[in-house]
C-alpha cells in the first residue's frame, strides 16, 4: 500500500525550466502509488487526458477541486484496478473517497486535505471532518497540508498559535485518530528563504486502518523546488530477525523463577567477545525460562479454554439438578482456575499494550488487543540517520 501527498506550489514551471507535470509524472512512474493526494494545484478544470499523462497510463480515476482565483485547487487520484471505489464526496476544505483496495475485506474512506488560513474557518473545518467521520466506522486515511502544527516544536522561527494547535489536537483526540510517524524528517514545509521550518503535512489514520495493514509509516520524498516535502504513506516490513528477549511479569511470581535465573546464568558459556558471551548468557535465561513457563502454564488459551469448558459443564448440570457434592467441589476448583488463567491473560495483554488498567477486575481485552497493534506500530525502530542519512535497511544498521 502506497499513498503520496504532495502540496505542489501550482503545475507552473520552477527555477530550473522543468514542468512540475514532468517532475510528478517521474515520481509517480518509479514510486508507483494507488492513491496520490495533491493540495495547491492551482488549476481550473481538468479534463482526462491530461490526467492520464500525468499518472503515465490510462488506469486512472480522479476527483477535482478547482482553484479559487490564483490560489487553491486539489486533486485526488487513484487506480482503478487496486482500489475500488464507490462514493466520493468534495467539502469544502476536502477531497474524499470510499473504496475497497483490492485483497482487502474492509472499505476504506481516504481524505485529502488543505486545510484553511483564516482562523474564522478554522473550527468550521474541523467540525464538518468531524461529521463526516461520525456516519461510518470504517477505515479512515486523511492526509494533506494541514496548515496547522500541533505544538511548538513544530515550529522554527515562526509563530505558534495555541489556540489553533489546541482545535487541531482535540479533533484528533475525539475523532479516536492516531498520527503515522514521520521518518526521517522532523519538518515537512520549509520557507524560500530557508529560515522558517514547519510540521505541516501529515496522516492521520484510524485505528481500524492499523489492525488492517499493521506496520505503517511516513517518509519524505525528494522535494525538487517545492516548499514542501511529499509524504508518502506505506506500510512497512523490515525484517530485523529475533525479537529481544523479554519476559512477562506474570512468569516473576513463578516461586523457583529466581533460582532459575541464577542457575542459568552462572553456566559455563564461550565467545570471542564479550558481547558475545553476553548474548549467549541471555541465550541460556530465555530458554530456562521458556522450560519453567511451558512447564508450569503450558499453552495459555489451550489452558483457558479447558477450564472455561469444564465450568460451562458442571454449571449445565447444575442448572438441571444433577450436580454432587463431590462435583461441586470440583466446580469450585475449576472456577479458580478458570479465574487465575483469565488474570494472566489479562496481564500479558497489559503488559503488551503498554498500559496501567486501574481496576483489575473489569479489564476490557477487547481494548487492549487493539491497544497492542497501535502502539507496535508507534514504537517500531523503522530505521536510522547514518552520517546524515536515513537508512531502513536492517543489514546496514546492524553492521
Amino acid at each position: 500500500m502506497k499513498i503520496i501527498s504532495i502540496n505542489i506550489r501550482g503545475f507552473g514551471k520552477d527555477d530550473n525550466s522543468e514542468s512540475k507535470v514532468g517532475w510528478f509524472r517521474r515520481l509517480r512512474l518509479s514510486e508507483r502509488p494507488e492513491v496520490v493526494l495533491i493540495q495547491e494545484s492551482k488549476c481550473n478544470r481538468v479534463d482526462d487526458k491530461w490526467i492520464e499523462f500525468i499518472w503515465g497510463s490510462s488506469n486512472v480515476r480522479y476527483l477535482q477541486k478547482e482553484k479559487v482565483g490564483q490560489s487553491g485547487g486539489m486533486l485526488l487520484l487513484w487506480d482503478p484496478n487496486i482500489v475500488d471505489v464507490i462514493d466520493a464526496v468534495e467539502g469544502q476544505f476536502f477531497l474524499a473517497i470510499r473504496g475497497k483496495w483490492q485483497g482487502k475485506i474492509n472499505d476504506t474512506i481516504v481524505v485529502n486535505v488543505y486545510g484553511p488560513h483564516k482562523d474564522d474557518e478554522n473550527k468550521k473545518f474541523w467540525d464538518s471532518l468531524q461529521g463526516l467521520m461520525s456516519f461510518d466506522n470504517d477505515e479512515w486515511v486523511i492526509g494533506g497540508d494541514f496548515i496547522e502544527v500541533r505544538s511548538q516544536d513544530e515550529r522554527q522561527n515562526s509563530i505558534f498559535i495555541e489556540r489553533r494547535a489546541k482545535l487541531f489536537n482535540n479533533f484528533i483526540e475525539q475523532s479516536h485518530l492516531i498520527e503515522v510517524p514521520l521518518l526521517g524528517k522532523k519538518f515537512t514545509k520549509i520557507s524560500d528563504d530557508g529560515k522558517k521550518f514547519s510540521k505541516l503535512d501529515r496522516f492521520l489514520v484510524s485505528k481500524a486502518f492499523i489492525n488492517t495493514w499493521g506496520d505503517v509509516s511516513t517518509i519524505t520524498l525528494d522535494q525538487k523546488s517545492l516548499d514542501h516535502y511529499p509524504l508518502m504513506l506505506r506500510d512497512s516490513n523490515q525484517n530485523f530477525g529475533p525479537k529481544p528477549f523479554k519476559i512477562f511479569n506474570i512468569r516473576l511470581e513463578i516461586k523457583e523463577v529466581e533460582q532459575i535465573i541464577i542457575e542459568a546464568w552462572n553456566l559455563n558459556v564461550f565467545g570471542s567477545r564479550p558481547d558475545c558471551i553476553f548474548r549467549n548468557k541471555l541465550k541460556n535465561v530465555k530458554e530456562a525460562l521458556r522450560k519453567l513457563s511451558k512447564f508450569k502454564y503450558g499453552p495459555l488459551d489451550i489452558e483457558l479454554d479447558k477450564w472455561k469448558r469444564a465450568t460451562d459443564e458442571f454449571e449445565s448440570k447444575a442448572e438441571a439438578g444433577m450436580i454432587s457434592d463431590l462435583e461441586r467441589i470440583e466446580w469450585l476448583q475449576a472456577r479458580a482456575m478458570r479465574l487465575k488463567k483469565e488474570k494472566e491473560k489479562a496481564s500479558m495483554l497489559r503488559q503488551k499494550a503498554r498500559l496501567r488498567w486501574a481496576a483489575e477486575g473489569d479489564d476490557n481485552t477487547s481494548f487492549f488487543h487493539s491497544m497492542i497493534p497501535r502502539n507496535n506500530n508507534k514504537l517500531s525502530i523503522r530505521g536510522l540517520h547514518i552520517n546524515g542519512t536515513w537508512v531502513e535497511s536492517p543489514d546496514a544498521i546492524k553492521d
